[in-house]
């Protein structure tokens, strides 16, 4: 049986047990999967209260903040969300300037950064041509540096290190054509732009993350609607760029991403780097899987899927648990407003 979390502090309710049934049927099968792991190394998902969610959206931006979360972007106009984990309270701010999505939000030195994003409508998407800055401080956006016209893509990986932001890959005509691989170093403090050496291939929908000084391009695909395949060509594939040595590479084919997909949500959690959701030609409904890789050995395992199956949004670590918010729950776009966490 599933064991339902005590409430959120401030008393707001959780869901009753009977709408965690689903979480109860997928561990047996991701045990089965993982024969090698117990239970208590696949975790649960524990889907929020109707009264703890936000807007719905999707291709979407989600970071913490200092003790908030902070949902921002997607297709349409949305206001900007701040999440309280304390509470369970959602409180609503300024919308953005123009709309963002496809993007990888980062916090940096207190502000949200948006770079390596598109705008407009599928499937000529055009790259936003600045980076643009959100301040909770004032609930207010910012027009930030321009990015170098020859540098501009969507769909990028995008996370910030030492006190710059890292710019990976992406696509430079929406979903129909233009994959990159390029890689960039964006300095807040100048707003100057650095090219840094290719990573070994291009893709697009994906997101990157760093664990030990090293940073991770996972998943994602090369869309091409231009071929008539944006959903076919995604890339297994995991990447590493060094940043002591300042050189990439590519993990042996044994440690490729187990389920390959697009649009999925990468974050580090316990050392481990998790992919969770994202969608492909392989189904029309997004994937529940998660996978976790761990860099030391190089071997991926399965944790419990998630409750919503989910891709196009991003997660926040926050009190060893790990929380994810909207995103769509099929292929293209059926936008979703629920939170789930997951609990190692």
């Amino acid at each position: 049986m599933t064991q339902v979390l005590p409430p959120l502090r401030g008393g707001r309710p959780r869901l009753p047990s009977h709408s965690l049934v689903a979480v109860g049927i997928a561990l047996p099968l991701a045990l089965l999967l993982t024969p090698q792991a117990g239970a208590q190394d696949i975790g649960r998902w524990e889907t929020l209260a109707e009264s703890d969610q936000p807007q719905h959206r999707h291709e979407a931006g989600y970071v913490r903040i200092g003790d908030r979360f902070y949902l921002v972007g997607g297709r349409g106009m949305r206001a900007t969300q701040a999440f309280d984990p304390a509470t369970g309270h959602w409180t609503d701010g300024a919308e953005p300037p123009l709309e963002m999505h496809h993007f990888q939000a980062v916090e940096h030195d207190g502000k949200l950064y948006v770079a390596g994003a598109m705008t407009g409508n599928y499937p000529t998407e055009p790259p936003i041509p600045h980076v643009y800055i959100y301040d909770p401080a004032s609930d207010s956006w910012t027009r930030g540096p321009e990015i170098p016209e020859d540098r501009r893509r969507g769909g990028a990986g995008a996370i910030a290190h030492e006190g710059k932001i890292y710019v990976v890959a992406g696509i430079t005509n929406g979903h129909s054509d233009g994959h990159v691989a390029w890689f960039d170093a964006f300095d807040p403090a100048t707003g100057e732009w650095t090219r840094l050496p290719d990573a070994p291939r291009p893709r697009d929908h994906f997101q990157v993350a760093i664990l030990d000084n090293k940073l991770y391009a996972v998943g994602g695909r090369r869309s091409s609607a231009a071929t008539g395949q944006t959903f076919e060509l995604t890339v297994p594939e995991v990447d590493v760029y060094d940043f002591e040595t300042g050189e990439w590479s590519t993990l042996p084919t044994e440690s490729n991403l187990p389920t390959p997909r697009a649009g999925a949500t990468t974050v580090v959690l316990n050392g481990e780097i998790l992919v969770i959701g994202g969608e492909s030609a392989a189904q029309q409904a997004a994937h529940a899987e998660v996978e976790a890789l761990d860099p030391a050995t190089g071997r991926w395992r399965k944790l419990a899927p998630l409750n919503t199956r989910r891709h196009a949004t991003q997660a926040v670590v926050y009190d060893g648990k790990l929380y994810i918010a909207a995103g769509s729950r099929t292929r293209g776009a059926t936008e979703i407003n629920s939170q789930e966490v997951f609990t190692p």
